[in-house]
């Protein structure tokens, strides 16, 4: 199905809700998208891509307060320092050691979330909760620029399709957080100051 964002939003909603998995636009580049408490989602999106199974995804957020459903405890100083970056093309690497998520942090105990500075996107997420978004390709390909080229990798094999036009965007920094403050581990989008 392709979609239309304003048109279609219920129907995406509940496709993402079902356990659906499909392409749209982040604020970076397009996504192949899943919720992140569907381990169906991700299973199905690890075998699309064609990934590692040992690769955690990066997730995203509305809020920062959806750290929390990942018991993720942050103090006022880390606050402070993720509200630099936040909304933002920086996803920040978090440890997280419960047992329950390790469907999502694939044994590494650690996940990566951003806080999106897209509107549209943000919004979304509100309604669905945190998704998955790794880059619209199969392991070792380009990222899809268009929807035309993610139907080449991906087809009828997934749900949904969201045409956000041409995206041509850096993938996000990734930072760990250690020892109270943050570590490069790729530069991407942004660059921060040490």
């Amino acid at each position: 199905m392709e979609t239309n964002l304003k048109q279609d939003y219920q129907k995406l909603i509940a496709a993402i809700k079902k356990g659906g998995i499909g392409v749209l636009p982040t604020d970076t580049l397009y996504g192949l998208v899943g919720s992140a408490f569907s381990a169906s989602a991700l299973e199905r999106i690890y075998a699309i891509r064609e990934r590692s199974g040992k690769k955690p995804f990066i997730i995203l957020i509305s809020t920062l307060s959806d750290l929390k459903k990942f018991e993720i405890k942050i103090n006022k100083k880390t606050e402070v320092l993720l509200r630099g970056v936040w909304p933002g093309k920086v996803s920040v690497v978090f440890p997280v050691r419960s047992k329950k998520f390790g469907y999502i942090h694939r044994g590494t105990k650690s996940l990566a979330f951003r806080l999106p500075n897209k509107d549209s996107l943000t919004t979304l997420l509100k309604k669905t909760g945190p998704l998955v978004a790794p880059s619209a390709n199969r392991e070792g390909a380009k990222p899809a620029t268009t929807i035309k080229k993610a139907k080449q990798y991906f087809g009828e094999r997934i749900d949904f399709y969201v045409d956000g036009g041409t995206l041509c965007g850096k993938p996000s920094t990734l930072v760990a957080w250690e020892k109270g403050k943050f570590v490069t581990l790729r530069e991407g989008a942004v660059k921060l100051k040490k």
